[in-house]
């Protein structure tokens, strides 16, 4: 059986040529992500012009989610080289200045000196590097460094987010948001949400016509304000670097769990991300403790893992991905798939209302025991949408499960969803007839064999458009 849990790759210098994109996609990327914050958005168009072009070339679906920069707070440039800032030693924080040194840290945010108290703990890049504010001048902060290390480049100044006076998205997110918008991108990433209000800001159409709209947890108040936030959004990603600076780390592995949980009971996809294989950034395997990191993710029911520096400029991306497919498959073998869907069905909650969505809710459920009971060799799902594909994955039925989706864009969201291996539908489903060409189309591929037992569930939009109210149980012929 092909890997249920989705693998989405940073894509950055080291990896975004033809040939090693190529290469990604065959050892099992699914979802490209393209940064926004640094760079040039027509350097990321190219980008998306090249994924596209290298998946078109394979015959591979592969989705490509945009991340937009947020009110990432970011240091003035420490060049190329490592500079290391010593435990104990002081440095003062410049608001406006573009570059970065041992002694004086610049910031490209005009208000931090408003912003911050004395006595604020804040980390730089990943938190490797932490320092605390001990005054506020008119014009810099001095900080002591509380634990040093080495930085370069531009690392991010994590800020509590409650301290911050921006929210996003930011003016510069909608405008990068329009330029992808106008490509046709398939998902857009918004960087510290706090509520649902802000994914409404996007203003875009609904999935499958708009993107899928990604929402990033990783500041106190969007864990506070999670089930607005999910209802807002079409997946979520589990941002656990600046995350576990609000929260502490000691609590991460517990917030984590209870996301995944709450987005699939709600059959929202879910991302979990950050220093996943981090090691691999320059050696050549990961760590124990990271390969057992992405086990246990996939354990928790994510829908997918995500590979940051690793694939973006990392020394081997390619290794990278092939040996995060190979723990995510080995892990997709001992998840306990009753254990998970028994789980599910009482966490199935009231949100979903009533109406289409929630005919599609009863008939996904219908479909996963009618699957299980009969032991049957596949499912079949048809959506328009994606909706129905990702109602019933959230089941995570131990068999494969096939997507036939007639609209192109649905085809690439849905390379987001576990389990789901998305196919183009020639046309809409219309009739039985209709249904029986599909399951023929899957035969021809090689999907399902003559003589197996299959399930197949047709749904439309599940958001206003036609329910998944089809459910048959055929031998395929």
């Amino acid at each position: 059986m092909a890997r249920r849990t989705k693998i989405v790759a940073t894509i950055g210098p080291a990896s975004d040529s033809e040939v090693v994109l190529r290469r990604l996609i065959e050892a099992g990327m699914d979802v490209a992500r393209l940064g926004l914050a640094h760079g040039s958005i027509d350097d990321s168009l190219e980008r998306f012009r090249r994924i596209r072009a290298v998946s078109a070339e394979l015959g591979k679906p592969v989705g490509i989610m945009v991340d937009l920069p947020g009110p990432k707070v970011r240091l003035g440039s420490f060049g190329d080289s490592a500079v290391d800032l010593p435990t104990n030693s002081t440095v003062l924080l410049y608001p406006g200045r573009e570059s970065s040194d041992a002694s004086a840290l610049g910031v490209d945010y005009e208000n931090l000196l408003s912003d911050v108290h004395v006595g604020d703990l804040l980390a730089v890049g990943d938190g490797s590097v932490t320092l605390v504010i001990e005054s506020v001048d008119g014009d810099s902060a001095t900080a002591r460094i509380t634990h040093g290390g080495p930085v370069q480049g531009r690392p991010g100044l994590h800020v509590p987010s409650e301290r911050l006076g921006i929210s996003s998205p930011t003016p510069d997110d909608l405008v990068k948001l329009d330029a992808f918008v106008e490509v046709g991108v398939d998902m857009v990433a918004f960087s510290f949400v706090r509520s649902g209000a802000d994914m409404r800001k996007a203003g875009t159409e609904p999935h499958p016509i708009g993107p899928l709209l990604v929402a990033k947890i990783e500041t106190r108040a969007a864990v506070e304000n999670l089930q607005g936030i999910i209802e807002a959004s079409g997946a979520l990603m589990v941002a656990r670097g600046d995350l576990g600076s609000e929260l502490g780390i000691e609590e991460l592995p517990h917030v984590q769990k209870h996301i995944i949980r709450e987005c699939i009971a709600l059959g929202k996809p879910v991302i979990t991300a950050t220093q996943m294989l981090e090691s691999m950034v320059t050696a050549p395997s990961p760590t124990r403790a990271e390969v057992s990191d992405v086990a246990n993710a996939v354990f928790d029911g994510t829908s997918a893992v995500m590979l940051s520096a690793e694939s973006a400029v990392g020394h081997d991306p390619v290794n990278a991905v092939a040996t995060m497919a190979r723990i995510a498959d080995r892990a997709d073998q001992e998840f306990d798939y009753d254990a998970w869907a028994r789980r599910i069905r009482l966490l199935r909650s009231e949100a979903l209302g009533d109406g289409p969505a929630r005919i599609t809710d009863a008939m996904t459920g219908a479909t996963w025991r009618a699957a299980t009971e009969m032991n049957v060799d596949a499912i079949i799902c048809i959506s328009e949408s994606g909706f129905t594909v990702r109602s019933i994955a959230r089941f995570r039925p131990s068999m494969p499960l096939i997507a036939f989706t007639p609209l192109e864009q649905t085809l690439r969201q849905l390379t987001l969803s576990w389990g789901a291996t998305p196919l183009l539908a020639p046309h809409r489903v219309e009739s039985l007839a209709m249904m029986d060409h599909l399951v023929e189309l899957a035969r021809d591929s090689g999907y399902v064999r003559t003589g197996d037992t299959i399930a197949v569930l047709a749904g439309g939009g599940g958001d206003g458009h036609q329910a998944a109210d089809v459910l048959r149980v055929v031998i395929v012929k």
